[in-house]
């Protein structure tokens, strides 16, 4: 068991996919399987369950990643440690956000950070906002930005660097919502308006506390991942739903939309870093986190 084979195990483990997880890793595809059935032979238990359509870890697989990931970073920390010029940090780190997370903070808070430290290099992962702390918990990330949540998981820090407001959007081609319902939101008015929602996190949680507040169940017309997905079925006048401001701000779409501003508003977002604690004393992500004191 050696560094590879633990690179190419955490690659497969991110990608669930044999083919792409080769030519990502510049191997043939028959070689890494020999390489995770090395890594099953060692463990004694199988990593991952395959069959000709796909790919999932198993419950030993979930365990092996964060063992994985941590014994990777043991070896960058002691490599850095030995180094003659150790005072130059160098090394590998991983960070995840939304795409929109990208447009709107990545320039200036990675600007600052690789001016300082340009041999640290950036893996950057984007997808659904709503994943940051469960991948910064299983320690396929370092660093995730995202929207904090009403309370923190137990080992997990959070850095705020923003503040976005959740708007209720409709399509513009349409009037999906009434000067009545806008006004006066009840189970009756809001009965037959279809509504695209997010699958979970933070806008689901909170968009649900407020149609409880007005005793209406909604009829959902869809359940996506993403914003950016809500924002694209909503201009095609599909329902309407509910975003952060900061989504339309960078949205190609949001000459296609409306927003309604309805009361009492929901509460906003605080958007910022997310870090496991025990994690800060790693020179790495510790440079990171307090980037903006350098």
């Amino acid at each position: 068991m050696d560094a590879r084979s633990l690179q190419l195990f955490l690659a497969l483990a991110e990608n669930l996919h044999f083919g792409r997880t080769s030519r990502e890793q510049h191997i043939s595809p028959s070689a890494l399987s020999r390489s995770i059935k090395q890594l099953e032979d060692s463990v004694g238990a199988p990593l991952f369950l395959r069959d000709n359509r796909s790919v999932t870890l198993t419950r030993e697989g979930r365990l092996f990643r964060k063992y994985a990931a941590d014994t990777l970073r043991g070896w960058d920390s002691l490599r850095q440690s030995m180094r003659d010029d150790s005072d130059i940090l160098r090394g590998e780190l991983s960070l995840y956000c939304s795409v929109t997370a990208s447009y709107s903070f990545l320039y200036d808070i990675l600007n600052n950070f690789r001016s300082n430290h340009p041999h640290i290099e950036i893996k950057l992962h984007t997808g659904d906002a709503a994943k940051a702390v469960e991948r910064v918990q299983e320690a396929r990330e370092d660093i995730a930005i995202g929207a904090r949540p009403d309370s923190l998981p137990p080992g997990v820090v959070f850095q705020p660097i923003a503040r976005s407001d959740l708007r209720f959007i409709g399509p513009l081609s349409t009037l999906a919502l009434s000067n009545e319902q806008i006004r006066q939101p009840t189970l009756e008015s809001w009965r037959d308006v279809p509504m695209i929602l997010s699958e979970e996190g933070l806008a689901r949680t909170r968009i649900e506390r407020w149609l409880r507040r007005h005793g209406i169940r909604p009829k959902i017309y869809a359940q996506v991942s993403g914003n950016e997905a809500i924002v694209s079925m909503v201009s095609l006048g599909f329902g309407i739903g509910v975003v952060p401001q900061i989504v339309l701000d960078n949205s190609p779409l949001a000459s296609r939309i409306r927003t309604y501003d309805i009361e009492p508003p929901l509460t906003p977002y605080d958007i910022g870093l997310f870090a496991l604690e025990k994690r800060l004393k790693e020179p790495l992500v510790n440079a990171f986190w307090n980037r903006q004191s350098k």
